[in-house]
């Protein structure tokens, strides 16, 4: 089951917001705020990474609060953490991205998915390569279309977008340092 309303409402209660003030933060309404925190709504990607850097918390500490730290080297792909779902998943290697510089992410775009009409931007890096599918990704104002076997690499402070604007299941295999999650 989806906790994301859950873990919202817990992160408010940390840095002492109100609804009100998260919304007024992060420019998100607050009657969203509210379906998220009440699960009758699941937030895009953009959104979260919005209302989370309103806070401010990364993704990965989002979804990783009651979690401690990792030693971990190897991961099942059953193992990996799923900080994302919907028309888009991303599933991380690893839990905890406290002590560690790189953020590893296994992507899936459905049919007509995208990271959401305003462009994201963070200060990392990031690259990917297409596994399956066509993903067009927007940086700047470059656009291209990638297929299996295409790579990106970029600074993400640019703003940036993907999208998969084909029939079929895109999957693409990306690494961000720092983590941006």
């Amino acid at each position: 089951m989806d906790d994301t309303g859950l873990r919202l409402q817990r992160v408010r209660a940390l840095h002492r917001l109100s609804q009100r003030e998260l919304a007024r933060r992060s420019g998100v309404s607050n009657a969203t705020i509210s379906l998220i925190e009440h699960q009758r709504t699941s937030p895009s990607v953009g959104m979260l990474k919005r209302i989370l850097d309103a806070v401010p918390i990364s993704m990965s500490d989002f979804f990783a609060l009651d979690v401690g730290a990792e030693h971990r080297v190897f991961f099942r792909h059953d193992e990996l953490t799923e900080i994302a779902h919907g028309p888009i998943t991303y599933r991380q290697v690893g839990r905890d991205l406290k002590h560690h510089r790189l953020q590893i992410l296994h992507e899936r775009y459905r049919p007509g998915a995208d990271t959401g009409r305003s462009p994201l931007s963070h200060d990392s890096h990031e690259g990917g390569v297409i596994i399956s599918g066509r993903l067009e990704v927007t940086v700047g104002g470059d656009t291209e279309t990638l297929g299996p076997g295409d790579a990106f690499l970029f600074d993400s402070r640019v703003p940036h977008r993907f999208r998969n604007p084909g029939r079929e299941d895109v999957v693409v295999v990306t690494a961000c340092t720092p983590p941006s999650f």
